[in-house]
């Protein structure tokens, strides 16, 4: 599992150094967006992913891995916006930005290393193809939690479904690399 970790965190240092170039260029106007506006991101992204892996051509000259870092960064997004709430101007600087995006991923790492353990890396064995459909599974429930005004009886929170599809697209990314 140490491979893991280092593998894991290569994959979070290239997100990471994409999401402080658009902080950099854009600053932090994605804080107005609302959960389902970020989850629709995800959505259009993992559906892209999805589309890449069936068809043969493409018109637009991005692979699937650009895609599954959007996933990732998105992601992060929304669970800052979770913790933060949404505003109606841009609010963070990009120290304090980057400083909330390594506290997600610290939370989502660990997360990863707990399933990790009690699984014993059974995603390894797992196909690309099947970790994006996981990813699209998690964005159906996340809509449908959002649809319920954030309330479910059993099941576990929008949270815990950004994190998961957080380690799928993070796993297809490593899986991409080899």
């Amino acid at each position: 599992m140490e491979n893991t970790s280092k593998q894991y965190d290569d994959i979070i240092h290239v997100c990471r150094e994409l999401f402080t170039k658009k902080m950099s260029d854009y600053g932090s106007a994605w804080r107005i967006l609302r959960l389902p506006s970020l989850t629709d991101q995800i959505f259009i992204k993992a559906q892209r992913i999805r589309g890449l892996q069936q068809n043969d051509k493409r018109r637009v000259d991005e692979g699937q891995e650009s895609e599954f870092i959007g996933v990732i960064n998105y992601c992060i997004m929304a669970l800052i916006q979770l913790e933060r709430g949404v505003v109606e101007q841009p609010d963070l600087s990009l120290e304090l930005a980057l400083n909330l995006y390594n506290q997600q991923i610290d939370i989502t790492k660990k997360l990863m290393q707990d399933k990790n353990h009690d699984y014993g890396e059974a995603w390894r064995d797992m196909r690309v193809s099947s970790l994006t459909d996981l990813i699209l599974q998690k964005l159906l429930r996340v809509k449908e939690i959002e649809n319920n005004a954030g309330k479910t009886l059993v099941s576990e929170g929008i949270d815990a479904n950004y994190q998961d599809m957080i380690n799928y697209a993070v796993f297809a990314m490593i899986h991409l690399k080899r």
